[in-house]
């Protein structure tokens, strides 16, 4: 699996992808099955504890479950691959400013349905990346017909 530094906009599906956007998501790497994405997290991605949100981790972990399941040059155009089911677990906190690393791999495919695990880890933005593991998601997708 040959992985890739992808400059920009580096997917057709973050082209109209806002919530990604918003986030300041930047894809590093992406192949076939793999999708590694960072950003850094700002004062409004906090809860009221004064740390990240786990709708936050969650979100940013799904874009790079999105990136994982949907090759960047689709081989069918009129299909989408999408999440039948996400577990997470979060194993410590993340503040603001650290830099968070969502890292996808395909772990299984048969027909139309496929298994991903992603990591997330965070550090201090002078740290070596990707730092510390603070979260555990599995997503289970399903390609289905794109409308």
């Amino acid at each position: 699996m040959a992985e890739t530094a992808i400059p920009g906009v580096a997917h057709h599906i973050l082209e109209n992808d806002y919530a990604s956007e918003w986030m300041g998501i930047e894809v590093l790497t992406l192949s076939d099955g793999h999708a590694t994405i960072r950003m850094t997290l700002r004062q409004e991605m906090l809860n009221g504890f004064g740390m990240a949100h786990g709708g936050m981790i969650f979100a940013f972990a799904d874009s790079a479950f999105a990136l994982a399941c949907n090759p960047a040059s689709p081989a069918d155009p009129d299909s989408i691959t999408v999440a039948a089911g996400v577990d997470i677990n979060f194993l410590k906190p993340a503040y603001q400013g650290q830099v968070i690393t969502a890292v996808a791999d395909r772990r299984s495919s048969a027909g139309r349905s496929g298994l991903y695990d992603i990591q997330i880890f965070a550090a201090d933005p002078t740290a070596q990346l990707p730092g510390e593991l603070i979260a555990e998601f599995r997503g289970r997708s399903r390609t289905i017909p794109k409308k």
